[in-house]
């Protein structure tokens, strides 16, 4: 159940600044929490929202960077769906003059995962082939954006068909329609029996095993989601079981007599990792000057119309990033 509530204004910690919020992300993980199905989410009722962008207005003990009136886009492990939340000073950045409020609030969370993914984990080369699943959504948007930076890259994407265009204009070289094609298939038909090199895979369950499958000699899945445990807007505990006991075990000795490599990402779990996540953001930020990193926002909604948001996310209807907004700003 999704519902607007009023509470006191927070205030921030030592180490804290206090950010009136103008924009806030939506994540596949908040609508997993609201599904009962995110271990780290808070014990309902709670806010969500891990993403934010404002302007810094109260400054917690210790902290003189960013000063008072800084606009800023913010880190916020849940609690940004909200008009004001605080958040860590070492997860806040300020953002360009020219940088909008609802831009800025799309791209820690979605671009940070995908600069990890590539980058730090991935490890992308010119010449690689890659696989994106969900590649319309925010994430996905986010991941084939930033492989611009890297030249020769041979991508292929799933999303229905109605967005492949939209893959098309971001540099997906192979759009796949899961709905009516079978990724495996079509991969191979252009790969041949060598594989891909890289598997972004939100997906889960029994696509995880089809993304080990999948890889070429020292390929890499990249795993960071769980989505084919929801289906619809409630949860289904049987879907759940049935794809995790379709989930893969794959041993140290397997992976290594296969020559490929299995690797997790939950961002949630790097939020105190300040010296790897900052630079990483700062990097980001330098890409939006230099013209890569354009979010695309499908969808802005007014909080009272949260339930709207989710829904885009539920159904894949969104084609990169939907925003929350508090409604005096609607």
């Amino acid at each position: 159940m999704l519902a607007v509530t009023e509470h006191p204004q927070p205030r921030p910690a030592a180490g804290e600044v206090r950010i009136a919020v103008a924009a806030a992300g939506l994540t596949f993980a908040d609508v997993s929490a609201r599904h009962g199905l995110y271990p780290d989410a808070p014990p309902p009722p709670c806010t969500v929202g891990y993403e934010v962008s404002g302007v810094v207005d109260a400054l917690g003990a210790g902290v003189t960077e960013p000063p008072l009136g800084t606009r800023v886009l913010a880190l916020t492990r849940f609690g940004g769906h909200a008009t004001s939340v605080c958040a860590p000073a070492s997860s806040v950045l300020p953002i360009p003059d020219d940088l909008g409020f609802i831009d800025a609030a799309a791209i820690p969370v979605n671009y940070l995962t995908a600069h990890h993914m590539l980058f730090y984990l991935g490890t992308v080369h010119p010449g690689s082939t890659v696989l994106v699943h969900m590649a319309s959504g925010g994430v996905g948007t986010s991941v084939l954006q930033l492989l611009r930076t890297i030249p020769d890259v041979v991508i292929f994407g799933t999303a229905s068909k109605p967005k492949h265009d939209y893959l098309r204009g971001l540099g997906c070289t192979h759009p796949i329609d899961y709905r009516n094609e079978n990724y495996v298939d079509v991969v191979r038909k252009v790969v041949g029996t060598r594989g891909v090199d890289l598997i972004l895979d939100p997906l889960g369950g029994k696509d995880w095993r089809r993304s080990w499958d999948l890889l070429a000699p020292a390929g890499r899945t990249v795993a960071f989601g769980f989505a084919n445990a929801i289906g619809g807007h409630r949860r289904n505990m049987f879907r759940v079981l049935s794809q995790l006991v379709r989930t893969p075990r794959i041993t140290p000795i397997g992976a290594m007599n296969d020559n490929k490599s299995l690797q997790g990402v939950n961002m949630g779990h790097l939020w105190d990792e300040t010296a790897l996540l900052r630079p990483q953001l700062e990097r980001i930020l330098e890409l939006w000057r230099e013209g890569i990193v354009r979010p695309h926002v499908h969808a802005t909604v007014p909080f009272t119309r949260a339930w709207d948001a989710h829904r885009m996310l539920e159904e894949g209807e969104n084609r990169g990033k939907v925003i929350l907004i508090p409604d005096e700003m609607a």
